[in-house]
């Protein structure tokens, strides 16, 4: 049976006039979705489905010679295919373009070039230590053999599973409308075939900076030329009584999701700890299991504190009105079996209990080492620690912002994701800065929060639209700045605010 498939057949041809400057199509070449944009007098055909989940690159932002997906901003280029930017590491399938009488005409499906090596062999590192298996442990392995680096490549995982989509674990995976099998990043038949030796349930208990190597815990030493901390964050637990119980849980690992799922057996009523993205997420998610769901949380309103206060109670209304049960300017005072009670002394009936109330990153191995760490582990532009040869990505990273004049440090996936691609890099020798847009996305039930920029604090907030009808963009700004830019319903225009901001970040 043929794929359906959309717009003109492109191997037909179109008429060149058709396609102005800067516009893109989407057609299709036999049962292939086909992406047609036009640069210039340049015209390239690339596949129409962004390779991380599916997104329509045809209703995406073209910049320059890429092309950047809608959902979750993975940037591809136009002219190879390749996935330049994460959360996408698949490239894209390429087709010929011909010019003829007129007429464009996309011909046939090319094969995929071989990428030039960057990887300096002769005074480069032979052998690179990635500690942590979570997004920017994963990228930084992806990205170095990518590059073309033929050392040995060493992931030691404390976790016991193979890096997986994290994302996922509050969203469709815990709603049940995603299998198991869509979480790995990638199968162990991709590690085997690059020669990353991924080593799961290894933890580090030191780090010897002056001869260059780990110590496992099983006492063994590993030798390093460069090494990558990308040791990620870890959840805050409940500090009350009986938050020790079976039925209170976090969710950062796929075993946490795999334990929350089991509880949820003949469960009819839980509690979620945290107004958070990850804990409004969970909220949905088991809504969507069928159970009856109270959220607990100290502030007046959800996520205000980044969103502001219209997204928070737009975000507070839309989980109300899908069944979520608020308990706002409240703690957890105990927990004594199926019963929460709350600061104010309500009592809530609870078979299952998730506490999603931020995460501390995981800094003491770096510390310990001799790293400087203050707020984080802090790197310079190239994400390299104050100790030589000893780089930092994701969540523990404090890196210098050039946009907001400042050190952050930002808790999300793409984030890690990038910095795993760019440390990569610069173990490598190549010196390329750390400048990509810090950018997040939240799902609630159907709707898509997208952000990107950073606002520390903000002393504007100017909203474009109508948050309540789903389509609004709205700008935090300080000093007449735009440091950070939300959407719902305009995807695009979240797209170019992010283009925006890389240029302000590539100025010299």
């Amino acid at each position: 049976m043929s794929k359906r498939v959309s717009g003109p057949d492109l191997s037909a041809g179109i008429p060149i006039d058709d396609l102005a400057d800067g516009d893109k199509l989407v057609g299709h070449v036999g049962d292939d979705e086909v992406l047609l944009v036009r640069r210039g007098d340049e015209f390239f055909a690339v596949g129409a489905a962004c390779t991380h989940y599916h997104g329509p690159l045809g209703k995406g932002l073209v910049v320059d010679d890429t092309v950047r997906c809608p959902w979750h901003h993975a940037c591809f280029s136009l002219r190879t295919g390749e996935a330049l930017g994460a959360p996408a590491f698949s490239p894209l399938p390429c087709w010929s373009v011909e010019q003829r009488d007129g007429k464009l005409f996309v011909r046939e499906k090319l094969a995929r070039a071989k990428r030039p090596s960057r990887a300096k062999t002769a005074e480069g590192p032979h052998r690179i230590v990635i500690v942590g298996g979570g997004a920017a442990g994963f990228a930084a392995a992806e990205r170095l053999r990518r590059e073309g680096y033929e050392g040995s490549l060493v992931m030691l995982s404390d976790d016991d599973t193979l890096p997986v989509d994290r994302p996922n674990l509050s969203k469709d995976y815990l709603a049940g409308t995603a299998p198991e099998e869509w979480l790995p990043l990638r199968t162990s038949r991709f590690y085997d075939k690059n020669a990353i030796d991924v080593r799961l349930g290894c933890a580090v208990t030191e780090i010897d900076a002056r001869s260059r190597a780990v110590t496992l815990s099983d006492g063994s030493r590993l030798p390093y030329d460069r090494l990558l901390l990308a040791t990620g964050a870890e959840p805050i637990r409940l500090d009350v009584p009986g938050a020790d119980q079976p039925n209170v849980h976090v969710l950062r690992t796929l075993r946490d999701c795999r334990a929350i799922i089991d509880r949820l057996a003949g469960a009819r009523r839980a509690v979620v700890v945290g107004a958070s993205f990850i804990g409004l997420e969970v909220t949905a998610s088991l809504l969507e299991r069928g159970l009856e769901v109270h959220v607990v949380a100290p502030e007046k309103r959800p996520m205000e504190r980044v969103l502001g206060p219209q997204i928070g109670d737009f975000v507070k209304a839309l989980h109300e009105a899908n069944g979520a049960i608020f308990h706002l300017e409240e703690t957890v005072a105990a927990i004594d079996g199926p019963r929460v009670r709350l600061s104010g002394g309500g009592l809530i009936e609870a078979d299952l209990v998730v506490v999603g109330i931020g995460v501390r990153p995981r800094t003491a191995l770096a510390e310990s080492a001799g790293a400087v760490v203050e707020r984080g582990v802090l790197v310079d532009e190239y994400l390299e620690t104050s100790l030589s040869g000893v780089f930092a990505a994701g969540d523990i990273a404090r890196w210098p912002d050039a946009r907001v004049g400042e050190r952050i440090r930002v808790e999300h996936w793409v984030v890690a994701q990038r910095q795993g691609q760019t440390a990569a890099l610069n173990m490598l020798g190549l010196r390329e800065k750390y400048t990509a847009v810090p950018f997040f996305w939240s799902q609630h039930y159907a709707v898509r929060i997208n952000y990107v920029g950073h606002a520390v604090g903000w002393d504007e907030l100017e909203i474009e639209g109508d948050v309540a009808a789903k389509d609004c963009l709205v700008r935090y700004k300080k000093g007449g700045s735009t440091h950070a830019v939300a959407t719902i319903g305009r995807d695009v225009d979240n797209l170019a605010a992010e283009a925006a901001m890389e240029r302000i970040a590539a100025r010299p």
